[in-house]
């Protein structure tokens, strides 16, 4: 979409544009664009209704400022796909003479084809052709399929061509969705983070020594890995829903990774019941989990589909296990030491 105003810097009137629009002058906003937003798609501005006069490229970003302030009566949408450009130029009219491949911006000031071109053919992409170099001067633009076969008659362009490059695709809309019912967890274990001791020799219940809860760090790390074949270029971002308190934002290009630590608290028991041995052991779950993602990527109209993967090792999950083993009875210790076996004591999980 554009999004174009009446004054510099987003202020004044605007209007909303998704669509090609051949006379803007019909929707009273003809002459009088002066800044503009664009979102996906390269626009094309034209001075003259109908997509006549001079052109002006906008891809996607933010303009505060154009360089023909209400001069535009028209606009188009640019719905070719433009990932992949090409073009070929040829040294002499109707295809002849030598001839040059381009795939990318290229100033032909830099190399021996400046100034010699006298025609094309566009394989693929839509490409601005300059008069000189970096971008300057008179410029016009070429389309997929062209074959334009003599610059002299048709544009008055001939060897004059300096410098050249491709429209840039608007970035992609990306959706994730985690496919759990295909995930596969990898590990687990658990890990024992504090050990408490607390013994009760008297004939009373005491109360623990210990505070009756703890706090404890937890720590989730969860990545993100795309396909050897993706497509999706450094820069992108997106997000994964894993769960309502947790989304996870993936940027290509950067780390995809993370580290998020957080503290709970753990309840323990307050009090140890009469000539009783009470054992806390506090255990940190943690789980290693990969589960495929299905991205859908929507560019310029078009749908297509990637896998990746998510991949995480939660160590969120902790709990308190307990022990309570009884003391011999009074007078009982010599016994206990010649080989009494105590009961086993009760075991017990927070």
């Amino acid at each position: 979409r554009i999004t174009v105003y009446e004054r510099a810097d987003f202020e004044g009137l605007s209007r909303e544009f998704t669509c090609d629009v051949p006379d803007l002058h019909e929707l009273d906003f003809g002459n009088c664009i002066a800044s503009l937003k664009v979102v996906g798609q390269p626009w094309i501005a034209y001075t003259d209704p109908k997509y006549e006069g001079e052109p002006h490229v906008f891809e996607e970003g933010e303009y505060p400022s154009v360089e023909r302030p209400n001069s535009f009566s028209a606009l188009r949408l640019v719905h070719h796909e433009l990932g992949d450009p090409q073009i070929t130029l040829y040294e002499r009219p109707n295809f002849q003479g030598a001839f040059k491949v381009v795939t990318e911006e290229t100033n032909l000031a830099y190399g021996y084809f400046n100034d010699r071109v006298a025609s094309h053919v566009v394989q693929r992409g839509v490409w601005l052709l300059y008069q000189h170099p970096g971008r300057g001067g008179w410029h016009c633009l070429a389309w997929p399929g062209e074959r334009l076969a003599d610059y002299k008659p048709e544009l008055n362009f001939q060897a004059r061509l300096s410098h050249l490059r491709p429209l840039q695709p608007g970035r992609p809309l990306v959706s994730a969705r985690l496919l759990w019912e295909q995930k596969r967890v990898e590990a687990e274990r658990e890990v024992l983070v504090d050990e408490i001791e607390g013994l009760n020799e008297t004939e009373s219940e005491q109360v623990l020594a210990a505070s009756s809860s703890r706090e404890y760090s937890t720590t989730l790390w969860q990545s993100f890995h795309f396909s050897n074949a993706t497509s999706l270029k450094a820069g992108l971002a997106f997000t994964l829903t894993v769960e309502a308190s947790n989304i996870f934002t993936v940027q290509k290009g950067r780390s995809e990774s993370s580290t998020r630590r957080e503290r709970v608290e753990v309840q323990l028991p307050a009090k140890i019941p009469p000539r009783t041995a009470l054992s806390i052991q506090v255990l940190r779950k943690e789980v290693t989990l990969s589960v495929p993602v299905l991205l859908t990527i929507t560019q310029n109209e078009a749908v297509r589909t990637e896998m990746g993967e998510y991949r995480s090792v939660s160590g969120t999950n902790i709990c308190a296990r307990y022990s309570l083993k009884p003391l011999p009875a009074a007078g009982k210790e010599q016994a206990a030491t010649k080989g009494t076996e105590p009961a086993s004591g009760a075991q017990r999980e927070l």
